[in-house]
């Protein structure tokens, strides 16, 4: 999975929200151990420092925590995972509906596109 970024906000909140949906899509499963903050930084093509804090948001979201033998692992609490879950579907919707508010759809127009799309 390649790393998207841009200039539009921050990098270390780009970085956090990309490692948290590879969490919740199985990427790092639950109990996994995470890649090393140099390893992932330069996968990444950031500085490490860049990197770390956006684990460390990962920690406080609790979806990752550090061991001091293992290395950061992902979490195994089921409920936070799908917390996790449902807050990047909630985010995806509200993209999707600003979206189409822009092309001038109205709200049950956008669910009728959808609706007819999976149809």
């Amino acid at each position: 999975m390649a790393w998207t970024l841009d200039d539009s906000r921050p990098i270390w909140p780009q970085l956090s929200q990309q490692l948290a949906r590879r969490i919740i899509a199985g990427v790092y499963p639950p109990g996994s151990r995470l890649p090393s903050v140099r390893e992932l930084a330069a996968e990444a093509g950031v500085n490490p420092n860049t990197m770390q804090r956006a684990l460390v948001q990962l920690e406080q979201e609790n979806l990752a925590k550090a061991d001091r033998t293992a290395g950061r692992l992902v979490t195994q609490d089921v409920a936070a995972l799908e917390a996790a879950r449902l807050r990047e579907a909630e985010a995806v919707i509200r993209d999707y509906f600003e979206a189409m508010a822009a092309l001038g759809y109205t709200g049950e127009q956008a669910v009728q596109l959808l609706k007819e799309e999976f149809q």
